[in-house]
C-alpha cells in the first residue's frame, strides 16, 4: 500500500510521515532536501534555477514511486509527484520564474511519467495558514529557506486548495494543522491515527 502526505513548505509533512511510519510500522520515503544540489541556488535565484530544480524533484519522485510499487511493504511518502507539477512548477510559471518553453517541456515530461504510475492509496493533506508555515520554517532553521517570500507561500497555498478541491485519484484525508501539535500532544496524534485507520481499514 502507498500512503502519501501532501502540504505546503512548513506544514509538517516530514513530522507526520515520521510519526505515522513509527506507529504503523510503515517504511518511510522522505523528500530529498539535504542532498539536493539545486535548492540553495534556487532560493538565491529562482528564475535561473527553477527548471533545473523541478526536473530534479520530478526525477527523484518518479524513482520513489517506482520503488514503492515494486516493494511488498506499505510505504508512506513525504510529498507527491502531483505537487511538483500542479503546485510548484505551475506557480513558478505563473510568477514568471519559469519560461513558457521550460514549463511546457516540464509538463510534457510529467504527463508521460504520470501515465506509468498509480496514485497513492491514501493521500493525507495538511492544510496550514501562512503564519503557521512561517513559524514552522523559522523553527527548523534551514539556511536556504530564510529567503522564502510570504507571497510565494500564499500563492502555493492557493494552488494547494485548488488542487485538493478537484482531487479524485483516490482516498483523501484533510487535516487542518494550525491548531494541532502531533509532536507534543499525544491526543492530537491519536486523533490522526484513528482517522487514518478508519480510512484504510474501515470502522470495526
Amino acid at each position: 500500500m502507498h500512503i502519501a502526505v501532501a502540504g505546503n513548505i512548513g506544514s509538517g509533512k516530514t513530522t507526520m510521515t515520521r510519526l505515522l511510519s513509527k506507529h504503523f510500522g510503515w517504511e518511510s520515503h522522505f523528500e530529498d532536501v539535504d542532498t539536493n544540489p539545486y535548492l540553495n541556488s534556487f532560493y538565491e535565484d529562482m528564475q535561473r534555477w527553477s527548471f533545473n530544480l523541478q526536473i530534479y524533484f520530478l526525477n527523484s519522485r518518479f524513482r520513489q514511486i517506482v520503488e514503492i510499487r515494486k516493494s511488498e511493504k506499505t510505504v508512506i511518502q513525504d510529498r507527491t509527484i502531483y505537487e511538483d507539477a500542479y503546485i510548484f512548477a505551475s506557480n513558478l510559471h505563473s510568477m514568471n520564474l519559469m519560461t513558457k518553453r521550460d514549463f511546457d517541456n516540464y509538463i510534457s515530461l510529467f504527463e508521460l511519467m504520470s501515465s506509468f504510475i498509480q496514485p497513492p492509496d491514501l493521500l493525507i493533506y495538511l492544510r496550514a495558514a501562512v503564519p503557521t508555515l512561517v513559524n514552522q520554517i523559522q523553527k527548523r532553521g534551514r539556511k536556504y529557506e530564510e529567503a522564502i517570500r510570504l507571497d510565494y507561500l500564499k500563492k502555493l497555498n492557493e494552488r494547494y486548495e485548488s488542487w485538493i478541491e478537484k482531487y479524485k485519484l483516490g482516498k483523501l484525508l484533510i487535516f487542518s494543522v494550525d491548531d494541532i501539535n502531533i509532536e507534543e500532544n499525544p491526543e492530537d496524534l491519536a486523533m490522526i491515527i484513528e482517522k487514518v485507520n478508519a480510512e484504510l481499514h474501515g470502522l470495526f
